[in-house]
Formats: structure tokens, sequence, C-alpha cells
């Protein structure tokens, strides 16, 4: 069981670091992509080392792995609405969408969403620790 967790954690540190480096690069226009040489991709190898850095850190700061994984959790569920927020305005942004702005149902289905989301994280500091 240890050794299958360790191989596990072994392959998902380069693919989330390389996942992070590549919306990096995406966001901020950079040279990207594991097939380029790193001298021709600096910030995107740079972003991959800190991340791999920052992982290995975590085990040598006392950091217990099973509660940075429940803190990351809420703090994703406390910004999903926020985020869906931003994603419904820009889906209904023909500026941005065209002629492919949401239509009435993916309307009602993507708000909804937001709603039940945002009365979760309500109820989130609503209810914690009762």
């Amino acid at each position: 069981m240890a050794l299958g967790l360790i191989g596990a954690g072994a392959l998902a540190v380069p693919v989330l670091t390389a996942s992070s480096a590549y919306a990096l690069a995406g966001a901020f226009g950079w040279k990207e992509g594991l097939s380029r040489n790193p001298a021709r991709a600096p910030k995107f190898y740079f972003t991959i080392a800190v991340g791999t850095l920052i992982g290995m850190e975590i085990n040598f700061v006392g950091l217990s792995p099973v509660s940075a994984l429940f803190w990351s959790a809420v703090i994703n569920g406390v910004l999903a609405p926020f985020v869906l927020v931003a994603l419904m305005l820009i889906a209904n942004n023909p500026k941005v969408m065209g002629a492919e702005v949401n239509g009435v149902g993916l309307n009602v289905l993507g708000w909804a969403t937001t709603a039940v989301m945002a009365l979760s994280a309500v109820c989130l500091f609503v209810f914690w620790g009762h």
C-alpha cells in the first residue's frame, strides 16, 4: 500500500507542476511546451521547478498532506461560486462569445449551479463546528 501511494505521488508531482506551468504560460502568453528547450521557454520550466520544490518542501516543514488537501478543498469550494459567476458572465457576453452565447437552458443550469455552490459555501461557514 505504501509503495503504491509513493508511486502515485511520484507520478502526480510532474503532472501537477506541468499542468500549472501550462496554465500560467497560457494566461501570461509565455512560450511553453515540454518539447521546447528550457532555454527557449525559461518561465515555463522555472514554474515546473518551483512547483516541484514547493511540493518537496511540504514534507520538510511539517505540514500534513491530508490537512493540506482538506484546506485546498475548502478554499476551492469557497472560491467556486466566484469562478462560476465569472464563467457565466463570459458565456453570456456576445463580445467574447459571438453568436455562441448561452441559451436559456444553459443559463438556467449555470446560474442554478452557481446558486447551489454559493449556498454550500455559506452553509460551510454557518454550520462549521456544529
